[in-house]
């Protein structure tokens, strides 16, 4: 039998009407513990281990990468194999962040325990006020209650959606307070679409020995041999201090034909040529090739002395775009 599709549709927005609504409770639930929260952390020497079972150990894990990412040392660890050795992988000077919507999750004994045993500071966040967990908290942070998205009220879902939620806030608190810059940020995502986007001028672009270069007052016979032998299409034209006084172009040797072999460099280049930093970010020089109509760009210091050449190949292959 085929399903009944605005039946699936109706569930569909009830569940997310259910999360949003409860996302909407946490936020007017947020209090001075939040700020505690985040000063414990702020304070601690060492790390912030991230505990939780089950539904609650995917969000733990996510909460952990998350704070990893943007400055904040952190890692997981697993409650059942925290028993069995694992305890050791927390210490004096670091921070528990454990999560449990019951409060009561017995294989978080051992762990909240050796928090007490050891002085290590613990931030509980649990949806049971009084429970265990957040009894034994330095910092208690209670989830409102908010009803699952299943109408059985078995499967964790609004619950761990409101835990995620508030392990992102944590983070990005942490993080605006530490003056976490995307500079900061890809030193910790070298890889990948995010690592490309977060790019440099300077680590992709090409470095002095290919770079098309000719003194001012070149030849223009010359100045085409260069051309064609670094392939990018130009040529800069440098002073006596190697800064970039022009650049020649297929375009300018287009408006130059009569003649050109008479000409030098100085007559037939563009004069202020568009530039870009060398610790610019690689979508900025993107968005100056795309909006210029250009393929590429030299690469200058704030004296505009030349140190590299990028080209908007380098760009793509990179997967900036």
């Amino acid at each position: 039998m085929a399903p009944d599709r605005n039946k699936l549709m109706q569930t569909g927005h009830r569940v997310l009407t259910r999360e949003a609504e409860a996302l909407r409770l946490l936020d007017e639930a947020l209090d001075a513990t939040f700020a505690d929260a985040v000063e414990l952390i702020l304070n601690a020497r060492g790390r912030v281990i991230v505990s939780g079972m089950g539904k609650s150990g995917h969000i733990a894990r996510k909460i952990a990468a998350t704070l990893a990412s943007t400055g904040t040392p952190a890692h997981f660890v697993h409650p059942a194999e925290a028993s069995h050795g694992d305890l050791g992988m927390l210490a004096r000077g670091d921070v528990a962040l454990v999560l449990s919507n019951s409060g009561e999750t017995p294989e978080l004994a051992d762990i909240i325990a050796y928090t007490r045993r050891f002085e290590i500071p613990l931030i509980g966040v649990a949806g049971r006020a009084g429970s265990t967990l957040l009894r034994e908290a330095d910092v208690a942070l209670l989830l409102p209650n908010a009803p699952e998205a299943c109408d059985t009220g078995i499967v964790p879902t609004t619950s761990t959606t409101m835990t995620l939620a508030l392990g992102d806030a944590l983070a990005i608190a942490l993080m605006e307070h530490r003056q976490f810059t995307p500079a900061h940020f890809r030193e910790f995502h070298p890889g990948g679409k995010l690592g490309a986007q977060l790019s440099k001028v300077r680590d992709l672009m090409h470095g002095m020995d290919e770079v098309p270069t000719v003194p001012s007052g070149t030849a223009m016979s010359e100045a085409l041999l260069i051309m064609s032998q670094k392939g990018f299409g130009v040529v800069g034209v440098t002073g006596s201090d190697a800064t970039l006084n022009g650049v020649v172009t297929d375009g300018d040797l287009r408006r130059h034909m009569q003649g050109l072999l008479d000409l030098t460099v100085d007559q037939v280049m563009t004069d202020n040529p568009l530039t870009i930093a060398p610790d610019a970010m690689a979508e900025e020089a993107l968005a100056l090739m795309n909006g210029r109509k250009v393929t590429c760009l030299f690469v200058t210091d704030s004296e505009r002395r030349v140190q590299g050449i990028l080209h908007i190949h380098d760009c793509l292959r990179a997967g900036v775009a």
